[in-house]
């Protein structure tokens, strides 16, 4: 397993990390806990270290369950969960329904100090690695916010700071004021806005550009073919992306690259992984996993190293195509 540095902080994180918005079930049809406590296990046994979460996660089922499966494995373990959605308020601004609960971006320091010492007890753990603001709140001063994050990192409940789903300009004004290590933002195949601002501010400031959503819910692994369905609580079945029409022309894209995949001897995932993974200022990559299996066969894309007339290949295809296909 490869690991790169967390912005300028003295943490390593491993160059695939796990991501568990789909262990907490909610928008992903439910969720098997003990299937989602043994991939955790598995990830960290098998040499990942970076595991990222977030309260809104099922509301809070995500963390309890990370919490339970690494109990015991702490210190094995770079933890990195989020704070500013919320749904026990009508401060900030409405966000969307999580199953009866109104969720709002809210980062009130109140708000704050409050889900950090949630998060903590949900996770059975003293110390957060990396906090991140999970979405910004326009209705709270940013003076504010990073008066109670730096309060809540002087008490020696976080390490490092982090921020998602945030535009350069925004990045800059929490940057004037405080250290900023991390900035997490969908990434994949057919997202790759990020290459042309938030990739190159990264590297540009050191800070970390951690891609969420490398697999894109499953799409752009080749495993979601024209005869999958989904449930009606999973929101896949309602999403475009997940349509018939587009579903074949990204199995369409991807077949493109079997020869690659047979030459490598991986599978579509771990190549889409790979190919992601050796972006140019791309630090790790956050992929969801329901179960051992996944885990390991994402694990796996990290010891895959393209050869670069290979990776740029995929990279001039996509160029081509990917904007027909949405």
């Amino acid at each position: 397993m490869e690991y790169r540095r967390l912005g300028t902080s003295d943490i390593m994180i491993s160059v695939i990390g796990l991501g568990t918005w789909a262990i907490g079930g909610w928008s992903w049809g439910g969720t098997d806990v003990e299937k989602s406590i043994e991939a955790i296990r598995a990830f960290i046994d098998n040499g990942g270290n970076f595991i990222d979460t977030a309260p809104v996660y099922g509301l809070g089922l995500a963390e309890e369950i990370v919490g339970k499966a690494i109990k015991g494995k702490r210190e094995k373990v770079i933890l990195a969960t989020k704070c500013g959605l919320v749904w026990d308020t009508e401060k900030g601004s409405f966000f969307f329904q999580e199953e009866d609960k109104g969720v709002h971006r809210y980062l009130g320091k109140e708000s704050i100090k409050k889900e950090v010492d949630e998060s903590l007890k949900r996770l059975n753990t003293d110390y957060i690695d990396l906090y991140q603001i999970h979405w910004l709140d326009r209705t709270t001063p940013v003076e504010d916010i990073v008066d109670a994050l730096l309060e809540i990192k002087k008490a020696g409940k976080v390490r490092e700071i982090g921020i998602c789903n945030a535009g350069t300009l925004e990045i800059e004004e929490f940057i004037r004021h405080i250290k900023i290590q991390s900035d997490q933002e969908k990434f994949n195949m057919i997202d790759m806005e990020a290459r042309f601002d938030n990739i190159p501010y990264c590297v540009k400031n050191n800070i970390s550009f951690i891609a969420y959503s490398p697999l894109e819910k499953g799409l752009l692994s080749g495993k979601i073919t024209m005869d999958r369905t989904f449930p009606k609580e999973d929101a896949r079945s309602y999403e475009s992306r997940f349509s018939p029409q587009v579903r074949g022309k990204i199995l369409n894209l991807l077949s493109e690259f079997d020869k690659l995949k047979t030459k490598y001897n991986i599978t579509t995932a771990q190549l889409t992984l790979a190919w992601t993974r050796m972006i140019p200022g791309v630090s790790c990559l956050l992929v969801g996993a329901r179960n051992v299996e996944q885990v390991l066969e994402n694990l796996g894309s990290s010891e895959v190293f393209l050869e670069q007339k290979d990776w740029n290949y995929i990279f001039d295809y996509i160029e081509r195509k990917a904007e027909s296909i949405l």
